[in-house]
């Protein structure tokens, strides 16, 4: 196997890049999704919970985005390594690792499972319970403010060749290709 890339998107771009260009994505969702919502909903009442609720939810939505990553490599049959940890004592949280090589469909899959069960079903509930779509724009907004370097990767993935293999390395992927036959 030879690799054809290896992506690291850390390295490419920075890590205060990436935590900006994040946050941009999430600030510029919830403009551009809130506007139709309300014109949608019109005049409805929106029920306040109080802060505490929508902070302990946003407090958890990086941890259910990445469990989202997890599901399609379980569903899959594929063998990965689960790591929790805790930052500062606060902040639990736990980093993943798959152990066997993933085909381009299967990474794509990946990559796009946090959009897909998370940010549609918000959308979509937002849409039909008028009394909490803010909430719910919110909470679709900041996963797709956490999904920017999904796209980053998956902007790669799709640009692989067909037979690829992609492999976790440090901090990133390696995209694998067959070596050709001489």
């Amino acid at each position: 196997m030879n690799c054809w890339k290896s992506i690291n998107i850390q390295k490419e771009f920075g890590l205060n890049r990436v935590y900006l260009m994040s946050f941009l994505t999430a600030l510029l969702s919830f403009l551009i999704l809130y506007l139709p919502f309300s014109i949608i909903h019109g005049t409805h009442d929106v029920k306040d919970h109080g802060f505490l609720p929508l902070l302990i939810i946003l407090f958890f939505l990086p941890a259910i985005h990445r469990l989202m990553h997890i599901l399609p490599l379980i569903l899959f049959y594929k063998k990965i390594k689960v790591q929790f940890r805790s930052k500062n004592r606060l902040t639990p949280t736990f980093s993943y690792q798959c152990k066997s090589k993933l085909s381009k469909q299967v990474s794509i899959i990946m990559a796009l499972a946090p959009t897909l069960l998370i940010t549609l079903p918000a959308l979509m509930m937002g849409y039909v319970f008028p009394s909490y779509f803010a909430y719910l724009i919110i909470f679709a907004s900041v996963n797709i403010g956490l999904s920017f370097t999904d796209f980053l990767y998956l902007n790669q993935f799709m640009r692989a060749p067909r037979r690829c293999v992609i492999e976790n390395a440090k901090g990133g992927y390696d995209i694998l290709i067959r070596r050709p036959k001489i």
